[in-house]
This record gives C-alpha cells, sequence and structure tokens, in this order.
C-alpha cells in the first residue's frame, strides 16, 4: 500500500468514527426503541441523563440506578430465594456492577451492614448472598464480592 492509500485510509477511519459518536450522541427523538426507552424513563424519573448516569434526582425518588439494583435483588431473593438466603440478603445495602454485563469479565459488588470482616459474623452469610446473587445474574465470566460495613472482603462467588 502506498504512502497516500494509507493517509486515504486513515481519513476515512476518522470520519466514520467521528460520524458515528456524533450519531450516537444526537438528541433522542423516540424514533429507536432503546433511544426512546431512555427518554421515557428519564420523564418518568426526573432525572436527565448524561454519559450513562443519571445527574442528581431529588432527594424523595429512591429509584438511584445503585438503589435499584440492591432492590431488584432483594425483590427477587424474597421471591425465589431460601429462608437462609432472604435472612441473609435482607443484610445488603448496596449492590454495584449487576447490569454491566459483557459475558467476558464481569464483576459485581455487594456491600452489607455486617462488621468484622472475614473473621466476622458475616462469612457464612456472604456465601449464601453470593449464592443468591448467581441465581439472580448469569454470566460466562462472573465474579460477584461480598463487602461488609467497612468495604472489607467477606467473600465471593462466581456467577
Amino acid at each position: 500500500m502506498g504512502m497516500k492509500s494509507k493517509i486515504a485510509l486513515g481519513a476515512v477511519v476518522g470520519i466514520v468514527v467521528i460520524g458515528a459518536v456524533s450519531a450516537n450522541s444526537g438528541d433522542t427523538d423516540g424514533g429507536s426503541g432503546d433511544k426512546g426507552s431512555s427518554a421515557a424513563a428519564e420523564q418518568q424519573s426526573g432525572g436527565t441523563k448524561r454519559d450513562g448516569a443519571f445527574d442528581a434526582k431529588p432527594a424523595d425518588d429512591k429509584s438511584a440506578e445503585k438503589a435499584s439494583q440492591a432492590e431488584r435483588f432483594k425483590a427477587f431473593v424474597q421471591k425465589n430465594g431460601t429462608a437462609s438466603e432472604k435472612e441473609a440478603v435482607s443484610h445488603v445495602t448496596k449492590v454495584q456492577g449487576a447490569d454491566e454485563q459483557n459475558d467476558i469479565l464481569d464483576t459485581a459488588d455487594v456491600y452489607t451492614d455486617f462488621t468484622g470482616g472475614i473473621t466476622g459474623e458475616g462469612t457464612g452469610p456472604a456465601k449464601l448472598i453470593a449464592s443468591a446473587f448467581a441465581d439472580w445474574k448469569q454470566s460466562e465470566n462472573g465474579l460477584v464480592t461480598v463487602y461488609d460495613a467497612d468495604g472489607e472482603l467477606l467473600g465471593n462467588g462466581k456467577f
């Protein structure tokens, strides 16, 4: 390939990339299913979406992205879990990473109100939480990690 061909190819690739980025960052007109759904969700929740994250919402709106993952996880376990799993999951305070999956290297973090780290009271329930999480979410290569109230590791498991 000559030098002019490489420069021309680079320019074409650059234009395609810029076009794709600008097409994705345009405002939503409701024409596509995903964009219309996002716009509708934004209007219902009262927040505005920017770069994949919701801006701050009023304090009375408890449907923030991270809190909703924990609530959805708890609701799933209340419906489908064992009595032991329901008890363990009642200690969950926050779930992060449950919605961002690509089946390559999925990681999720579950935070609890247990104390004492790996030698504390939450080690046994952490295994139940990880197991319940694996029932809730499936991945080709997922790892869920359970933490105590101080952010210390309690346990982990595949999902």
